[in-house]
């Protein structure tokens, strides 16, 4: 397969949380100081989850579709990297998570609740990804291997 990329609703919900956090970084004190916390955590992790941990989810209609094809074989190193760094993962959300806690403080005390509501937006969609994303990509993966030795049985 071409280069995967991660699924487009996907990317652009990253955008999405990534621009209100630049907007919320360039606000004074504690505010300001805590989004840029969580903003260097996000980008991080983010970018990890573009590069290794998602793109093989831009298969998934393809095979609710019944269209296998054996490129889809190339992504098992992005669903072999998820299983092995999963654990490093989920540390990342737990150190987010801490730092959004600083982040919706910092907001109440400035009574900025679209800061707030960000927070949980953000919470949100960690639990997603923790909930569903994450083990479909490594449901996928095993999946592509089954399907990758059954060509081979059929086609011997």
């Amino acid at each position: 397969m071409s280069e995967a990329l991660a699924p487009e609703s996907v990317q652009v919900e990253h955008q999405e949380l990534k621009q209100f956090l630049a907007r919320a970084s360039r606000e004074p004190g504690a505010l300001g100081e805590s989004a840029r916390l969580v903003a260097r955590l996000l980008d991080v992790h983010m970018e990890k989850e573009e590069q290794f941990a998602l793109p093989a989810l831009a298969c998934l209609r393809p095979l609710a579709e019944g269209r296998f094809r054996r490129e889809m074989a190339d992504l098992l190193a992005q669903t072999e990297w998820l299983k092995k760094n999963l654990p490093d993962l989920l540390a990342e959300h737990r150190a987010i998570l801490a730092a959004l806690e600083r982040l919706v403080a910092a907001a109440r005390a400035a009574g900025r609740f679209d800061c707030v509501e960000f927070a949980e937006k953000l919470v949100d969609h960690a639990r997603l990804e923790e909930e569903i994303l994450y083990p479909a990509v490594i449901v996928l993966g095993e999946y592509i291997k089954r399907k990758l030795e059954d060509t081979v049985e059929l086609n011997p």
